[in-house]
């Protein structure tokens, strides 16, 4: 037992250092072929920072533990929305874009209502996939268009003043990256299976608490860092942008290659992770500014959900 928790420890550093390297790799040659900054952060950087999510999700899906691999896409996002937020309000109050308000946190919700709706016959299809694959590729094609010249410093920061990686180390930092991520996760699957099979807890159970958790602490990182230094946007940018990538672009492509059984994920599950979102949107309605005693709400309803789901073990 004390083992396992200690490989789960280690595969969650792992998978998030992994993450990192990939990211800075795929920067580093993005930035070589002349890629702009735009393109990068809400392309490469995003799905790097969401790798670990990604990666443990698939293996899950592949290993037979779909409870595992939806569990981590629920309960990441309930983590972002409520305590990330939460937490980085409480740093800083965070100042709310009327375009987030009317247009990025409204998608994020339909996309957790779509996960639900999907998820109502206890399975997620290859067809359910293929159309939230379809959303995912439809939203970066909005959002791309839409993007302005302003918005650089929100998804990405860079100095022109600074030499561009050079490519066979880029290249070097994305095959390691990738080889972590993928030890790491199956490490960090094998070892939690285990735990909960010893403590008789379910995957689900164990998704939508640790395993979310884990894969979720660059997003955490980020946004409190993000909340210090007065740079609100990148920190709800951050949460709505993994939000919609973690069930278009993770469950969609996981169940593409693996169709997902669900058992034990909860009505509850899923319509917390809509309330979560409903309660960001509210909050952000309020002269858009997410104050910190709405932090604080958010983190003492995310303390609540999770006392629940340990209390029902």
């Amino acid at each position: 037992m004390i083992i396992n928790i200690l490989i789960i420890i280690a595969s969650i550093a792992i998978v998030i250092y992994g993450a990192d390297k990939l990211t800075e790799g795929s920067v580093g040659i993005a930035e070589r072929i002349g890629m702009p900054q735009i393109v990068i952060g809400l392309t490469i950087v995003a799905m790097g920072t969401s790798m670990p999510e990604f990666s443990v999700s698939l293996i899950s899906a592949l290993k037979g533990t779909s409870d595992l691999a939806v569990g981590n896409v629920v309960g990441s996002n309930i983590f972002n929305a409520m305590l990330i937020v939460g937490c980085a309000a409480l740093v800083a109050p965070m100042t709310i874009l009327e375009t987030t308000v009317r247009k990025d946190i409204p998608f994020a919700l339909v996309a957790s209502v779509i996960l639900f709706l999907m998820s109502t016959d206890g399975e997620i299809s290859r067809i359910d996939a293929t159309i939230m694959f379809a959303m995912f590729i439809l939203f970066m094609f909005f959002t791309l268009k839409g993007a302005k010249v302003n918005a650089i410093k929100v998804v990405a920061s860079s100095d022109d003043s600074v030499k561009p990686m050079n490519m066979w180390k880029a290249i070097g930092f994305i095959l390691f990256g990738l080889t972590a991520l993928i030890l790491g996760s199956n490490y960090f699957v094998e070892s939690a299976t285990d735990v909960a099979k010893t403590l008789g807890v379910s995957d689900a159970v164990i998704g939508l608490t640790i395993v979310a958790g884990g894969t979720s602490m660059p997003e955490l990182a980020t946004s409190i860092v993000a909340a210090r230094k007065g740079n609100s946007g990148i920190a709800i940018g951050n949460v709505l942008g993994s939000n919609v990538f973690n069930i278009l672009f993770i469950l969609g492509a996981t169940g593409l290659v693996s169709p997902m059984h669900l058992e034990n994920i909860t009505t509850l599950d899923m319509t917390m992770l809509i309330v979560s979102m409903i309660l960001l949107w509210l909050f952000s309605f309020t002269k858009y500014t997410i104050q910190r005693w709405e932090g604080a709400l958010l983190v003492i309803g995310f303390s609540g959900y999770v006392g629940y789901l340990i209390s029902m073990v």
